[in-house]
């Protein structure tokens, strides 16, 4: 883990006014997830879910990336701001229990919206951030498109907090396209990958 944290840190660095740290943690659900401050935290389990390094590599870049771009402070203020509308719609309309029920459906809706375009923006700089970092992008898209095969029964998009599986390949793809001094170097082909080898007894440590 720590030469691919220490390459995404050189990577992003520049972009962001905080020093990186990143923890590997242990947790039995596979998850990633970055906090404001720059401290991003991979939880064991992810090592044994993704297939190779460029899917793991795609995973930081893409929590890297929400950090820079200030995701998760500025999702709460916004839904501070949902919830604040929420309760004064509510007192005007004298609502009864039916109409707060579908006032807080509504709001929850406009805050998952914030949400899918936080997690579309962050797979495009993340794309950029691998790229930077000298690890194939494509890993992000083999990522997905694992996630779309074990899938057997998607959650629509409205009611989802992340963006749907196939439109976030599509939306990678097309950025690949549209800069190819940037991405044509890279293979689209999964084999080309090295596979990540993890030891089955890894414990709670400091990476960076």
């Amino acid at each position: 883990m720590r030469p691919i944290a220490d390459a995404i840190t050189r990577a992003a660095q520049p972009r962001y006014n905080h020093p990186f740290k990143s923890y590997l943690v242990h947790e039995p659900q596979p998850n990633a997830f970055a906090a404001p401050g720059g401290n991003v935290y991979v939880v064991d389990s992810l090592l044994y879910l993704v297939k190779n390094n460029d899917e793991l590599v795609g995973t930081l870049c893409h929590e890297v990336s929400h950090t820079i771009h200030h995701d998760t402070m500025t999702l709460m203020e916004k839904q501070e701001r949902i919830a604040a509308r929420e309760i004064g719609a509510a007192v005007l309309l004298g609502a009864d229990l039916h109409q707060m029920l579908g006032i807080a459906l509504l709001g929850k809706l406009h805050s998952l919206s914030y949400s899918r375009e936080d997690e579309s923006r962050a797979d495009l700089t993340g794309s950029d951030v691998c790229a930077s970092a000298g690890y194939n992008p494509w890993g992000l898209v083999w990522l997905f498109q694992d996630f779309q095969n074990a899938n057997t029964g998607d959650v629509p998009q409205l009611l989802s907090d992340h963006p749907n599986n196939q439109n976030r390949v599509n939306a990678l793809e097309r950025h690949f396209r549209e800069n190819p001094a940037v991405f044509a170097k890279f293979s689209s082909d999964p084999k080309s990958a090295k596979p990540l080898s993890v030891p089955k007894n890894t414990a709670e440590v400091f990476l960076h």
